[in-house]
């Protein structure tokens, strides 16, 4: 199969923009309580409702334009994950803005590319830190600008000094603006993190957003609905989780928000969500700290019949599913039963208690991880997309999960698989083009967008992802080298951040693992040995015996499941700073490109 195509469940008539999301809501249920906050010096949550929200946006909306923002103009916002995100977002909707966010890890170098590029007017920072690098920015474009505020309520220009200024704008007027936007207009221009080459500006519009919005929101009602509640922790400039947030408010699902990914598993037995979403290093990191405590215990044998217990069962039920006939298995029945008691009813408590589903996104999701938690009772939704596709491109839907795809287009949306092997997009999430138009040549073909992602439809039209183009290896004996499969087999292992295999133009193939520092350190302290830290901005080759026989069996694993010539014969283990926005993108993905050229010399030394 070449193409497959989902026709939109939802129409988007008597939405005027994406402001409409919220209005609607608030007038059917204002009583709703649509966010929880946490109160710093109390940790405690209070709710907020869809009213109490809704006036909140309105008064800082009156704010924007009392400063002097116009239709049109850009606001920035550069700040971690929390409630006030989400407010200035909507009011810089409701004041006619175009809104272009930023990541609080950005370098000055990055806030002053993008404020330049996107011609900011008006600047909201998450802390003083973030609202001077927003003002140095501003000046340095030698426009007339607004000024950067703060969203911290314990310095002077403040959102409530905004609110503040604001009170002499009336609601007719506020209401004038609110409606100038049409579907076409833009409604944000994000700035792609650009694992390889210069970041782009996506024009995403209101039709986007509300495309997006509505047809995911009638596609999973059964997950995302009023009787459910989310914790929000990505960081809210990427556009998935700035997505969900709206499909959220607009179907009533309560929303909280976490700023720090590091608390958000102490927090969930609080907040007991229904839904997450997560990318997959999150679902590895839990799965082995439940394997650590079980080792810890002398249960270490336990745990990996538990795990492939989990694992058949979670099969199981995807044939089932697929309307397979399954034989009955009273011993898998009965193995099952016994592990829930002992493991997967924790790790179920431990998530909260009530997650009914995890949605896992921005890089490829291990078959056998999928399989497991579907098997302990918390079935994981793979889906797909780009900041050019307004996140989602496509999804497993409940009750059709299938392992090791990302699922079939979403609602109004349609993928085309090349000649060359690429995945095509086209549809009501797309975008039509980026800021700088010498960027849109060559990111279209016939209409449909080229996400630069290999990959191949299955017989239901089910996408299954096969790796990015950029990152093919053509070998000096010509064969032509696609590793995503490789190095997603070798990440499987906790103590693998990232894998990357290399081997342009040489006799043979070569791997570096990046070590995850958090599970390096636990594995040292257990194994009662030490690994040296690489300096800053250092990626260093870490020579520990005992470290790279136990990383040798993952990439034996690995290099069983590839033909010949796709198998690494050397590889070398390294430390890299993962905290560091040149080499790693906000979204966690590692730019290859640095990597090759900062290991430069450990590459060398892989063919001496």
């Amino acid at each position: 199969m070449l193409e497959s195509s989902t026709p939109p469940l939802a129409a988007l008539d008597g939405y005027r923009n994406v402001t409409d999301l919220l209005v609607a809501r608030a007038a059917a249920a204002p009583g709703h309580v649509a966010f929880e906050v946490e109160d710093p010096s109390t940790g405690s949550w209070r709710p907020i409702t869809t009213r109490g929200f809704e006036d909140e946006v309105r008064a800082l909306a009156k704010g924007f334009m009392a400063q002097g923002i116009q239709a049109g103009d850009p606001i920035a916002i550069m700040a971690p994950t929390r409630y006030e995100w989400a407010v200035a977002d909507l009011a810089a909707w409701f004041a006619g803005a175009v809104v272009v966010p930023i990541y609080e890890t950005s370098s000055p170098s990055q806030v002053n590319a993008i404020v330049a590029d996107a011609g900011v007017r008006l600047a909201i920072g998450g802390t003083a830190e973030h609202t001077a690098l927003l003002q140095e920015a501003l000046a340095k474009t030698n426009a007339v600008t607004l000024g950067a505020w703060t969203m911290d309520a314990e310095t002077t220009g403040t959102l409530a000094d905004l609110v503040a200024g604001g009170v002499g704008v009336t609601d007719e007027e506020l209401e004038a603006r609110r409606t100038t936007a049409t579907q076409d207009d833009p409604a944000t221009i994000v700035y792609t993190s650009g694992t390889t080459g210069e970041p782009k500006g996506v024009v995403l519009t209101h039709r986007n957003f509300l495309g997006q919005v509505l047809n995911i929101a009638a596609a999973y009602s059964e997950i995302v609905n009023e009787d459910g509640n989310t914790v929000i922790f990505l960081p809210l400039a990427h556009v998935l989780a700035r997505g969900l947030q709206l499909i959220c408010l607009a179907s009533g699902m309560r929303i909280a928000h976490l700023s720090d990914p590091s608390t958000v598993v102490a927090t969930l037995d609080t907040l007991r969500p229904t839904f997450l979403v997560v990318v997959p290093r999150v679902l590895q990191k839990i799965q082995a700290a439940a394997a650590g405590k079980a080792a810890d215990k002398g249960l270490a044998g336990v745990w990996a019949k538990a795990e492939a217990t989990a694992i058949a069962w979670g099969r199981r039920a995807e044939r089932i599913d697929a309307g397979r006939r399954i034989a009955r298995n009273r011993g898998l029945r009965v193995r099952h039963r016994v592990f829930d008691a002992l493991f997967y009813r924790r790790l179920r408590t431990v998530m909260g208690g009530r997650v009914g589903y995890i949605l896992s996104g921005g890089a490829a999701l291990d078959t056998e991880l999928s399989l497991f938690f579907r098997g302990i009772g918390v079935p994981v939704i793979e889906g797909y997309g780009l900041t050019e596709t307004t996140a989602p491109l496509t999804g497993n839907l409940p009750g059709r999960i299938a392992s090791g795809s990302v699922g079939s287009p979403l609602p109004g949306l349609t993928v085309r698989i090349s000649d060359e092997g690429e995945v095509l997009a086209r549809g009501l999430g797309v975008f039509s083009g980026y800021r700088n138009p010498a960027h849109d040549e060559g990111a279209f073909v016939d209409g449909f967008f080229r996400t630069g992602d290999l990959g191949r439809l299955d017989e239901q039209g089910r996408l299954i992802l096969e790796g990015r183009l950029k990152d093919v290896i053509v070998t000096s004996n010509g064969k032509t080298i696609v590793p995503t499969r490789w190095e997603s087999a070798v990440e499987a292992n906790p103590l693998v951040s990232h894998a990357v295999m290399v081997g342009e133009g040489k006799p043979y193939l070569s791997a570096l693992l990046v070590l995850d520092p958090e599970q390096a350190r636990a594995w040292a302290a257990a194994e009662g040995t030490s690994i040296p830290l690489a300096a800053p901005s250092d990626i260093r080759a870490v020579n520990d015996p005992a470290l790279r026989a136990h990383l040798q069996r993952a990439v034996d694993a690995a290099n069983a499941l590839v033909a010949r010539s796709e198998q690494v014969r050397r590889f070398s283990v390294v430390f890299a700073d993962l905290d560091d926005r040149g080499l790693v993108t906000p979204t966690m993905k590692l730019k290859r490109n640095v990597v090759l050229d900062r290991a430069a010399v450990t590459v060398e030394d892989l063919y001496l």
